[in-house]
């Protein structure tokens, strides 16, 4: 595989927030990614987070409200783009990945929280 079928490839990436910001991005592998490398006889590529220890510490820390989601986007954006998009306007990023993201995790702080 070249490195242009590379770039244009799908990248999937999995993002977690809580109340206060962007806590972690990770990539995840392509699974024909893993079939290719078995069959070439090269090393495995594999995630380099653990989504079981993200869901965890979501669930045991619920007063930082955290959300966990996976999004699909061109193969152009990278980790950075999206850290990047977050640090400039956090809340339009979180509404666009709530929006075409797939929840794996949420826990939204409700209206009634939000108001002091």
């Amino acid at each position: 595989m070249d490195e242009d079928e590379e770039e244009s490839r799908p990248r999937t990436f999995c993002v977690m927030w809580d109340c206060h910001g962007l806590e972690a991005i990770g990539e995840v592998v392509d699974p024909a990614l893993k079939i290719w490398a078995v069959l070439a006889n090269k090393p495995v590529p594999r995630e380099d987070f653990n989504l079981m220890h993200w869901q965890m510490r979501a669930q045991y820390n619920t007063q930082r409200y955290y959300e966990i989601y996976a999004i699909g986007v061109d193969g152009s954006i990278t980790q950075e783009d999206i850290v990047d998009m977050f640090e400039t306007d956090p809340q339009y990023a979180a509404d666009l990945i709530r929006a075409r993201g797939e929840r794996i995790y949420g826990h939204r702080r409700t209206k009634k929280d939000a108001i002091i």
